[in-house]
């Protein structure tokens, strides 16, 4: 008996596939492929082939329920405000932006056709033409102007209106043409615009309840931290998309919780789940965890404008008692990569190599606990599963303290809340920073004098200016020079300790299909819903 097949083709194989498509059982499939001359050991390769085939192949319909873990009742619809991953993920689902990042990480146009600038100042935009806003408005250069400009109004509270604010100029040229100046010159400005908060909405929107943007999906409903149930837009601009009937999101905070409802058959996709959630679905048929690498990384931020960390001993003596390999073997579960204290993680052209991070060191750490005079004082670290295994990694360093007599009095607070009440508040407390593409991004939201999330308030006016320089420089070896003395200098002065860029994984069943890693995080850098579809 041979495992060959005679005289097949691969006509054959489009007849045996539209066959599974229409629901022929397997022992139809089998009679099939008997007759066309395979063997049944062949038969059921065939099969297999054909099956995958099919699987691989989108399919409209359904409704995706997905589970995310952080949440706010100031959860918002308005792209400018957004700053938690719930808060992006709704915002992909309603709107696009200019451009976006592909799997590569490498910068595609959306609703702009062309980005043109001969000095990197004075950008000329192109729009697509034909499409509309939800309400059946099309869209014209006036909304991308007013989508843009708003970023610059205080009354808005724009979370990148420092990024925002090199853009000093705004023309509508024509209905599909506009002209962007820069205050200098930046050759990143089509990346910066793919950031999730510079997405396209309708010109004098003041009221974001309905969600109106000209994305994959149409609002239905919207539960500020609960939940949210988008339904497919028919008039989609994107030829065939989305697959989705429709996506309802909600957030529970818990990893364990979260996963068991993926279990359960009550979300179809458990986003974020920590090391020790992971364990639950080992083994568990129908369900799969998907690992996407990047510069996502849950930080611990000393204040360096307050006690204890405006003792620059102390900081030394935290950057020392931090055990980075225990914390990614044990806390991580090895999913993640040793880093540096600064944010451009391996994964990025411009990171530096050069910049070791401390070593574990428990004697280093007490000498400089003693000179702080702080050491046997009791010092509070505020922890919360609001940020990525925070709480693991807590312990982690609580344990060394107490091996030197350094007391680190670990509070463990919820989830609710955490994000308003604590993140860049408490003296010593842990953060959750999402992938950004750029330095400048980086650097601008998180470290400059004027950041709006500095984590540990750290001012350098040599760090502000170099910004400005790498910034409007086109020479791509300068950059990654100037950005490379920028990574030294946040790594040994600033407050914030990152042990390690963590390896995102979500939990999925395994009929949730098109799922691909994005620089830009986890869910497909958030826009997961406009491309997935569920095996039939």
């Amino acid at each position: 008996m041979t495992d060959k097949i005679t005289n097949w083709t691969g006509a054959d194989d489009a007849m045996v596939e539209n066959a599974i498509r229409r629901g022929a059982s397997r022992r139809e499939l089998l009679k099939m492929l008997l007759a066309g001359g395979a063997a049944v050991a062949a038969g059921s390769l065939v099969l297999g082939r054909a099956t995958q085939a099919v699987a691989a192949e989108p399919v409209s319909g359904g409704t995706f329920k997905a589970a995310g873990w952080s949440s706010s009742t100031a959860d918002t619809l308005d792209p400018a405000k957004a700053s938690l991953s719930t808060d992006y993920v709704r915002c992909c689902s309603l709107y696009n932006r200019l451009t976006f990042l592909d799997k590569d990480g490498v910068t595609q146009m959306e609703l702009a056709e062309s980005f043109d600038s001969k000095d990197a100042k004075i950008w000329t935009v192109k729009l697509r033409k034909g499409v509309t806003f939800h309400d059946g408005k099309a869209l014209t250069a006036d909304d991308v102007v007013f989508s843009l400009k708003r970023h610059l109004d205080p009354a808005v509270g724009s979370k990148v209106a420092k990024i925002a604010a090199q853009m000093t100029g705004f023309k509508a040229v024509d209905k599909s043409t506009v002209e962007i100046t820069l205050a200098d010159p930046n050759a990143d400005l089509p990346t910066i615009l793919a950031l999730h908060h510079f997405m396209i909405v309708q010109d004098g929107t003041t009221d974001f309840s309905k969600g109106n943007g000209t994305g994959a999906f149409v609002l239905q409903t919207f539960e500020p931290g609960v939940r949210s149930v988008v339904t497919k837009n028919k008039n989609y601009w994107k030829s065939g998309k989305p697959y989705l009937d429709s996506f309802e999101f909600i957030a529970i905070s818990d990893d364990s919780a979260r996963v068991n409802a993926l279990l359960s058959g009550d979300i179809n996709f458990a986003a974020s789940i920590n090391p020790r959630a992971m364990k639950l679905i080992g083994g568990q048929q129908g369900f799969e965890l998907s690992k996407t690498t990047s510069g996502n990384y849950t930080d611990l931020n000393i204040r360096l404008d307050m006690d204890p960390g405006s003792k620059a001993d102390f900081v030394a003596g935290m950057k020392y008692l931090v055990n980075r390999e225990q914390i990614v073997k044990s806390a991580l579960r090895g999913l993640g990569e040793i880093g540096n204290d600064q944010p451009v993680s391996p994964a990025n052209i411009f990171h530096n190599a050069d910049v070791k991070p401390k070593a574990f060191d428990p004697d280093k750490a007490k000498f400089h606990f003693q000179k702080s005079g702080l050491l046997g004082q009791s010092i509070p670290v505020i922890a919360s599963d609001a940020a990525t295994s925070s709480i693991d990694m807590a312990t982690i360093i609580q344990a060394a303290g107490a091996d030197i007599g350094m007391k680190l009095d670990v509070q463990r607070v919820p989830a609710d809340g955490y994000w308003d009440n604590y993140w860049l508040k408490a003296p010593i407390h842990f953060g959750n920073i999402n992938p950004r593409p750029t330095p400048d991004i980086l650097f601008s939201l998180l470290y400059a004098s004027n950041a709006p999330w500095n984590e540990s308030q750290y001012k350098s006016e040599k760090f502000d200016k170099m910004l400005i320089e790498a910034r409007g420089s086109l020479d791509q070896a300068k950059r990654k020079e100037i950005y490379g003395q920028m990574q030294a200098m946040v790594s040994e002065e600033a407050g914030t300790i990152i042990p390690a860029y963590i390896s995102n994984v979500d939990a999925l069943s395994s009929k949730v299909k098109g799922l691909e890693a994005n620089p830009l995080g986890g869910m497909m850098g958030y826009a997961m819903a406009e491309y997935l579809w569920l095996e039939a």
